[in-house]
């Protein structure tokens, strides 16, 4: 028998107590109160309810090596991206890389792949897919539904996704950002449960009311915690945290604990806190994450205490999985699985003859995954429209890596590059190749760097490319996660040095092709509008 000894963080009875946990084949047997234990405080192990492994651009055992450091233990995660790319074959290869490691992995079905028609992707997963998916017992839920139009107007392939969710008992993910009134009620009334794209208390406020349960994103590139925290002690039962993208060195800096430890600088109820991140996701997906029950597996995390909240020791299943940030286990090596056509591009394929005055432009948020279009003057030079750093208006493009076809074009404001360009095979969600810069000619070789390699993400500045290479499936790299990391966040810094001032420059990029968030996007069939769900022309006539 093992024993973990501390002060007992009672989430369910918000209190805490001295006690030293018996442990027997991974479970907690016995809750024995003492007078001396360690100095530490014991809470459930954390839960990121809604997370794409694929955006940390590393394969699950190399994403739980960093995330058991913060106290994660469980993740609820959606392998949307590499099923984009690879099909069921690729949720596969995600399941068995995740069983070679301790950290707890609930993947869902895919429900949108592709997520719309309007973009070309690797893969498509029918509904006969779904199907198959949902009836295996390593499948806990069905997907964010993004295609929220699809619900709305009966879609037939989407009520057979939903139907087929429903007969095997498992949760309905959402993603509908800004939907309300009669269409999010229908939306709801479908069985849809969760929601992780609100931006404001009133839109969480309506769909907690039609009893979705609001996960509360703080990630990468997307942050709403700030907005949406006082919802917490608001609705303490009906709130979850997570991270739905979170890039490598965010991950070697905090996870869950890091979203948890704003809201106890926010002053929030740290009980509320920590029941968002165990007991909320536990109870809403069904999952087997220990909550320091008798008969719970022993998952259980040791912090300093509930001011400072650092994490000290993880443990999953009785197990020591991470002492004062020592790693207590290894990863197998990684498999690779990939889909990829190389297409080297040219000057001239990404050139844009001018055709009036006036251009429709991507203009940017940081922080948001929302975008708006903007009407600006076209900045001609040679009967070519080029970027403008004055304007802050940058050339962007997108090109299909599945087929042999010319790029698409368009420009992007508020991007803040001053020089070079940057590339990646990361671009939601059909994950071809993106690129925004200044020069042509540096956009030109950050993309064909990425070609030749058949995936990453790429930074050029006068011809000099500095590249990352991602092999598995375009979106991970096979390397070890603090690596990975280490050199992420070298190419970050070297992005800011040309001048942008995004958070997460490459995240953001990446998110310009997520064709079903509004409100202006670019894909690799044209520009699109998000809002009317139908293509748009770069120039105004």
């Amino acid at each position: 028998m093992k024993t973990v000894s501390g002060n007992y963080v009672d989430i369910f009875n918000q209190k805490i107590f001295k006690a030293e946990l018996q442990i027997s084949k991974g479970k907690i047997i016995k809750v024995v109160p003492r007078e001396t234990v360690d100095n530490v405080f014991l809470i459930p192990g954390l839960i990121d309810s809604h997370v794409h492994i694929e955006s940390s651009m590393l394969v699950p055992s190399e994403f739980a090596k960093l995330a058991v450091q913060h106290g994660t233990v469980s993740v609820v995660t959606d392998p949307h991206e590499i099923a984009n790319v690879c099909g069921v074959e690729g949720v596969d290869y995600m399941i068995r890389n995740g069983e070679t490691v301790p950290l707890k992995f609930y993947f869902g079905a895919p429900s949108c792949v592709p997520a719309t028609s309007f973009e070309t992707s690797g893969f498509g997963i029918d509904s006969s897919e779904v199907h198959y998916l949902l009836s295996r017992d390593d499948v806990f839920f069905l997907a964010e539904m993004m295609n929220f139009p699809g619900v709305v107007y009966d879609d037939s392939e989407v009520v057979s996704k939903i139907e087929f969710a429903k007969r095997y008992n498992k949760p309905i993910d959402g993603h509908a950002p800004g939907l309300s009134g009669d269409d999010l009620n229908k939306y709801a009334n479908a069985g849809v449960s969760t929601d992780h794209e609100c931006m404001t208390i009133e839109e969480a406020e309506e769909k907690i009311k039609l009893g979705m349960k609001i996960q509360i994103r703080e990630g990468s590139a997307a942050k709403n915690f700030d907005a949406l925290s006082a919802l917490i002690d608001l609705y303490p039962g009906e709130i979850m945290l997570c991270t739905d993208d979170c890039h490598p060195d965010n991950l070697m800096v905090g996870h869950v604990d890091a979203i948890i430890k704003k809201g106890i600088e926010k002053g929030l109820d740290v009980f509320n806190l920590i029941k968002a991140a165990t007991i909320v996701p536990v109870e809403h997906y069904g999952i087997d994450s220990g909550l320091l029950r008798e008969g719970d597996s022993a998952d259980i995390v040791a912090v300093d205490n509930l001011t400072d909240f650092n994490v000290l020791k993880t443990y999953i299943n009785g197990e020591l999985v991470c002492d004062d940030k020592d790693v207590k286990f290894n990863s197998e090596h990684v498999e690779l699985i990939n889909n990829f056509v190389e297409n080297i591009v040219s000057i001239e394929d990404i050139c844009v003859t001018a055709e009036s005055e006036k251009i429709n432009v991507i203009e940017v948020l940081d922080g948001e995954l929302l975008t708006f279009k903007k009407i600006i003057d076209a900045t001609v030079e040679n009967g070519l429209v080029i970027s403008d750093t004055d304007k802050d208006v940058l050339k962007i493009i997108v090109q299909n890596r599945y087929e042999k076809v010319k790029p698409v074009i368009g420009f992007i404001k508020n991007f803040g590059l001053k020089k070079g360009a940057i590339a990646g095979s990361i671009a939601h969600d059909s994950h071809n190749l993106i690129a925004i810069g200044v020069e042509d000619s540096d956009l030109v070789t950050a993309i064909n760097a990425i070609q030749k390699s058949k995936g990453g993400i790429s930074v050029c500045d006068n011809g000099n490319v500095e590249l990352l290479e991602l092999p598995v499936a375009g979106l991970m790299s096979d390397k070890g996660g603090f690596n990975v990391a280490r050199e992420y966040h070298a190419l970050d810094e070297k992005v800011k040095e040309l001048g942008c001032s995004l958070k997460a420059p490459f995240m953001t990029m990446a998110f310009m092709s997520l064709l079903v968030i509004p409100e202006f996007k670019i894909g690799d069939k044209g520009l699109f509008d998000g809002v009317n769900f139908k293509f748009d022309s770069l120039f105004v006539k």
